[in-house]
């Protein structure tokens, strides 16, 4: 097994392809609230967020807890009724976890999502009982605070330098710094790899299958980017 004992993966534009549905939701709610628009750019730069967190750097002005409460119940709304079907994960994903599982890899989940929203998406996908420990922003703290890399990390009795996050945002990569965690970048979730590079992500995926293939090359090469 490579040097990694514990892979902690971001949920949205990781494992599963709903950043079109996250996008969609937050314009739906922006509307519904009475503000402006925004374009994708701009929402897709805070996918990796608590929502709390997200509502404050996409409309700073607002303060008022009515108005954000009203947000985050329209948002929750649209996004349950698109999730009526759930959002699909991205090719390889079920495959490569189930492999990294019968390696002995411990497996993780750290996601900007809820926790009631957590548990309805594993469950949906049969994955209740999958992950060894996951952690969610409103139970610890919204990326990039380290803390629910460190909760996992105690809960897995590993230490930082046998851990690896994996996730599409700048959130993920900074939290996984924070904590003194090796980070792999993946292209094709929320956010590019030109602004990913710059949090010094060990390497860049644009395909999942490729994270197993550098685990098994035992995690230790210099920072690559696959072409592809």
């Amino acid at each position: 097994m490579s040097k990694y004992e514990l892979l902690i993966f971001d949920w949205d534009g990781t494992l599963v392809n709903s950043i079109g549905r996250i996008v969609e939701s937050i314009s739906v709610a922006a509307t519904s609230c009475n503000l402006p628009a925004l374009d994708e750019t701009a929402i897709k730069g805070i996918i990796g967020l608590g929502l709390p967190e997200a509502v404050a750097v996409l409309y700073p002005h607002v303060t008022d807890v009515g108005t954000a409460e009203a947000f985050r119940r329209a948002y929750a709304e649209h996004y349950l009724m698109l999730e009526a079907e759930p959002s699909e994960l991205y090719p390889g994903v079920a495959l490569a976890l189930q492999q990294f599982r019968d390696q002995g890899h411990l497996l993780a989940v750290a996601t900007g999502k809820g926790r009631r929203g957590l548990d309805r998406v594993l469950d949906g996908q049969g994955w209740s009982d999958f992950f060894d420990v996951t952690r969610c922003a409103d139970e610890a703290a919204s990326k990039p605070d380290p803390l629910m890399i460190h909760e996992i990390l105690a809960h897995c009795g590993v230490g930082p330098e046998r851990a690896l996050m994996v996730g599409d945002s700048v959130f993920d990569l900074e939290m996984a710094r924070r904590a003194g965690v090796d980070s792999v970048a993946v292209s094709y979730g929320a956010q590019p790899l030109d602004v990913l590079r710059a949090y010094s992500p060990r390497m860049t995926i644009n395909r999942f299958s490729e994270l197993g293939d550098w685990l098994r090359s035992a995690g230790t090469a210099e920072v690559v980017a696959y072409v592809g």
